[in-house]
């Protein structure tokens, strides 16, 4: 991993906001308090839960400890660090030395690509405050065992539990967007970076699972800009990987959604292969609102 500099201060997240009301939270002992009473307990590994019963479609909504072992099993092994590089490289440009940044990671998984960005991102006189939100409690659990100095929360997207127009930049990386929740977070000029599949992303594992493959759209055609923000940048990213056992390959499918859309056919077939190579096809894209 590269490093930019040598001096970032990462500094703690004060801009979480009650789910109930919307003011501000303060840290007392292991208590997260608003000004109106309303109290969330820290969990012993650091993290809060803001995520209201009202918000969860499920009882236990988001990825489940299964899939979230096997995305840290996978990503621990260094084969999607490229994209956490290429992801530190783009929000280095779009931060400035001597100005506090908070940048949220909305649907952080179990906290791969903050630590990763952390690792790389060192500018010089930078002040950054990391946070990382899920609204998958297991997920958040292993995010937390992580990074210490980033600010974990259980929550959700369409309701980020922080305080209006208090964020710089927003990050959804493979995740669920929901730019309504996204613009109210920002604040003026701020930032949204997605990262998605491109056309070709994992297309050698797609042979194997489907009858017919077809080439997918480019997720910048697919796009139709929200109101309120424009384009400032889009970048691509494709590089080789080698998955040289079947326990990683299986790993790797099930943190994509075509462990779902597969057949039991399909599903088979990917039991019983043992190394494959693959193509890592991803678009970045910086938004801005306007």
């Amino acid at each position: 991993m590269r490093n930019f500099g040598v001096n970032m201060k990462i500094i703690k997240a004060h801009n979480l906001a009650c789910p109930i009301d919307g003011k501000r939270l303060e840290s007392h002992e292991m208590q997260m308090i608003c000004g109106n009473g309303h109290a969330f307990d820290m969990a012993r590994q650091g993290y809060v839960n803001l995520l209201l019963v009202q918000h969860k479609r499920s009882k236990q909504p988001g990825d489940s400890k299964e899939m979230v072992d096997a995305r840290t099993d996978f990503l621990n092994s260094g084969a999607y660090e490229p994209i956490a590089s290429k992801l530190a490289e783009i929000i280095f440009a779009q931060t400035s030395d001597g100005n506090s940044t908070c940048i949220l990671d909305a649907g952080c998984g179990e906290g791969y690509y903050l630590d990763a960005i952390i690792n790389e991102l060192k500018g010089d006189s930078r002040a950054l405050s990391f946070i990382g939100l899920d609204i998958s409690k297991d997920a958040i659990i292993g995010a937390s065992k992580r990074n210490k100095q980033i600010t974990w929360i259980v929550g959700t997207n369409i309701h980020p539990p922080v305080e209006e127009a208090s964020v710089d930049i927003i990050l959804c990386v493979f995740g669920f967007r929901s730019f309504d929740g996204f613009k109210k977070t920002l604040k003026p000029g701020g930032k949204i970076i997605l990262v998605d599949p491109g056309p070709d992303h994992l297309n050698e594992l797609r042979e194997i699972i489907y009858l017919d493959v077809k080439k997918s759209d480019s997720q910048d055609s697919l796009m139709l800009m929200p109101e309120g923000l424009s384009l400032l940048d889009s970048k691509k990213l494709q590089f080789k990987i080698s998955v040289n056992n079947n326990r990683q390959l299986q790993h790797l499918f099930l943190m994509t959604p075509h462990f779902y859309r597969a057949s039991k056919n399909g599903r088979e077939a990917v039991e019983n292969i043992q190394e494959l190579d693959l193509t890592v096809d991803v678009v970045f894209r910086v938004l801005q609102m306007q």
